[in-house]
Formats: structure tokens, C-alpha cells, sequence
């Protein structure tokens, strides 16, 4: 008897650089090909082309992170040639553009529409929210919290049935304190030029005005303390963001006590170094990552009270929740963070990962995937338009 051949996922998205959309991409590129299935990703390519290939699957570069109609109709076609080609089964859109070239594409070629709904998507414009509307197109329509399933099927009307709630995660192996060794802290704490004796505070994330860089400055400047250094960590789409900032801490008279460090590679000892690390977005997230790849290292986290982190982290148990852009609230949870004796820093970072390993791991995150993926194959019934399917786990 024949064997019967690898299910075949394609994975399309604009481009492979930095962000947790790239980041999702590549982890299910190696549950695909852990599961012996044939994992495609499609994309204008970027750094990140390597990981996909390490993961275990194939990089298709096609320009699908160009936005304009004639770009996404004919990306479509290529779309579909690509379908046919390499006998596609499942197509696994993460962002609107391509995912209208991907409905277009599966529409033609009978492959099964599957999405993951990454973002709040702004609904600024006329005919922004039809635009939108293709991420909840998707037979089975993944969100990454409760928070982004309710504004899914409250913006675009869709039956809960057809959503799945898969948060992210993190890898508890790499994400663990016990596996970053000193001389990662040191080098790290060298190239940042920081003090002996300091306390750092921390805010990982893109330098993107919403992502509360400026009301971390703030609460620093409310803070006042001189033995206390804020790190952010990122970077932006160009160098404006970082000259702004710059301006900002000098202005608030905490130039020598901020460190403007970009993007990092080693994540685990950027974290290890901080004493406490800060989520200060303005606008809700989907999840939130950084959250809970810092209570993997058993940080203790202060969030914004809206989006993804109210589920992540428990108020007073696994860290803090604070109004968002509330400079004087930030700054007094910061305070009561670096006020934790030993004992009961220890205690809250074992709480914190201890709810990660529970509910936020990678493993977790791909096998439900896999379980979309299976569940999409053997429907009975399914449509590229989005027929109803209930998914068991919803």
C-alpha cells in the first residue's frame, strides 16, 4: 500500500524580518516538519529567510508585501501557481495583504483558508474594516488571546464557533534562568556601559510611539532615584524614534540614566539583567510576548491594563497591572518591584513561570495549531469564504 503523502502548509506573510509575526511563522515551520508535513513560507523575504530553512522548511520569495490592488491580484496568481505546483493543502495567512492574494488564490485552487488574526488593525479609513474583514475570512480563524476573539466576532460579526484562542508562547528551555550563564549578563551589561550597583528597568519592544517608551521615560523622571537605569530595547523603522527619545530623557533630566540599545539577539540575558521589566503600551496588543518571555525568566513584569497582558498576567500574583499611559502609576509599581526582598522577588518569579509553563509554552502553541490544521483537513464541510466549522478545543 502506497504511503499517502505529507500534507503540504503554506504560510504566507509580507516579509521575514523582527516581530512576533515572523517569529510565529518560523515556530510552526518546525511543527509542520515535525509532523512530517512540508512546511512552504511565502514572503519578500528578509533576515530571517535562514531560520525557515533551519526550521525545517522551504522559503518561496514573491512580493507579497505590496499592498496595492493590481499587486495583491496578481500575487494571487502567483499564489495559485505556487498551490498547484506544490500540491498545497492548507494556506496559513498572518497579514491582510497577503491574505486577500491567499483567499483569492485558495478561492481558484479548492486549498483550504486558514488565518491568524495577529493585530488590533485600525479601522481609521472608509472601507478599512471590509479590508481587515479577509483575517476573519479564514475557514478556522486563530486569535492569540480572548481579548482579540471578542473583537473579532464583535467587529466582524463571526461565529465564535469558527475562532480558536491559541495563545503564543515561549520556549521555557531557552526562556529559563537557569540556562543563561554569567559571562551572557556581563557582555551584555559591558556593551550597555552600566554601572556597578545599579537597578535596571527595562521595556523590550519596537521603538513605535504606542509601545509607551515615553511614559516609561516619565515615570523614571517621577521616580528620581540616580541608582536606577531604564533600558529600551529595540529598535525603529529608521532613527527618528531613537533621537526623539534621546531628547525626551535629556529633557527630563535623565540623560546618563537611560540606555537606547536596539535590537538584541540574546533575549534570555537582556531579561536576566533587568530587575524589572515593563510593558507600557497605549493600544491594546494582541498578546504581548515580551510578557511572558519575561515571567519565564521569573521577572517581575509590569503590564498595561488592556489587550493580551490582562490575561497573561494576574495582578499582585505574577506581577502588575497599571492604567495605561499612567506615568505615577507606573512609577509607584516600579518602586514597590524594586522594593521585593530576595525572598519575595524568588517567590513571584517562580509564580510567573510556573503560569507560563502552564499555559504560554511554544510546544503548546504549535500543537493546537496542528490540531486547526487537522480539524480544517477532515471537515466535512468547508469553504474558502469561511463556512462555518467548529473546531474541538474552541
Amino acid at each position: 500500500m502506497t504511503a499517502p503523502a505529507p500534507t503540504v502548509v503554506l504560510q504566507v506573510l509580507p516579509a521575514l524580518n523582527a516581530g512576533g509575526v515572523e517569529r510565529g511563522t518560523i515556530e510552526i515551520t518546525e511543527a509542520v516538519a515535525r509532523a512530517e508535513g512540508v512546511a512552504l513560507v511565502a514572503s519578500a523575504g528578509g533576515r530571517l529567510e535562514r531560520a525557515v530553512a533551519r526550521a525545517g522548511g522551504r522559503h518561496i520569495r514573491l512580493p507579497l508585501d505590496r499592498k496595492n490592488p493590481f499587486a495583491i491580484w496578481r500575487n494571487a496568481a502567483r499564489l495559485a501557481a505556487l498551490i498547484r505546483a506544490e500540491q498545497v493543502a492548507i494556506v496559513h495567512a498572518r497579514s491582510r495583504a497577503p491574505a486577500w492574494s491567499a483567499w483569492l488564490a485558495c478561492r481558484r485552487t479548492g486549498a483550504h483558508f486558514v488565518t491568524t488574526y495577529h493585530g488590533t488593525y485600525s479601522e481609521d479609513l472608509p472601507g478599512k474594516r471590509w479590508y481587515n474583514s479577509v483575517m476573519a475570512r479564514g475557514e478556522v480563524v486563530i486569535a492569540a488571546s480572548h481579548f482579540i476573539a471578542d473583537l473579532i466576532t464583535r467587529q466582524h460579526r463571526l461565529d465564535p464557533a469558527r475562532i480558536r484562542v491559541i495563545p503564543r508562547g515561549v520556549d521555557p528551555a531557552i526562556f529559563d534562568p537557569a540556562a543563561v550563564r554569567g559571562e551572557r549578563v556581563a557582555a551584555l551589561a559591558r556593551a550597555w556601559r552600566l554601572p556597578d550597583g545599579v537597578h535596571t528597568v527595562a521595556l523590550p519592544g519596537r521603538l513605535a510611539g504606542w509601545k509607551g517608551q515615553a511614559v516609561l521615560l516619565e515615570a523614571l523622571a517621577k521616580l528620581d532615584r540616580a541608582d536606577v537605569v531604564g533600558l529600551l530595547i529595540g529598535a525603529g523603522p529608521d532613527g527618528r524614534a531613537q533621537k526623539r527619545l534621546s531628547r525626551k530623557a535629556e529633557a527630563l533630566g535623565l540623560a546618563g540614566r537611560v540606555r537606547i540599545v536596539g535590537h538584541v539577539e540574546d533575549m534570555p540575558a537582556a531579561l536576566m539583567l533587568s530587575d524589572v521589566v515593563v510593558h507600557a503600551s497605549t493600544k491594546p496588543e494582541a498578546f504581548g510576548r515580551v510578557v511572558i518571555e519575561a515571567q519565564a525568566m521569573g521577572r517581575p513584569v509590569i503590564a498595561a491594563d488592556l489587550g493580551g497582558p490582562v490575561e497573561t498576567v494576574a495582578h499582585g500574583e505574577t506581577g502588575w497591572r497599571v492604567p495605561p499611559g499612567d506615568a505615577d502609576a507606573l512609577a509607584e509599581a516600579i518602586a514597590q518591584a524594586l522594593a521585593l526582598d530576595e525572598a519575595d522577588r524568588a517567590a513571584l518569579g517562580a509564580r510567573a513561570r510556573a503560569a507560563v509553563l502552564a499555559g504560554f509554552t511554544t510546544r503548546a502553541m504549535q500543537e493546537a495549531t496542528l490540531d486547526v490544521y487537522e480539524a480544517v483537513l477532515h471537515a466535512p464541510h468547508r469553504s474558502a469564504d469561511g463556512a462555518p466549522l467548529a473546531v474541538a478545543g474552541a
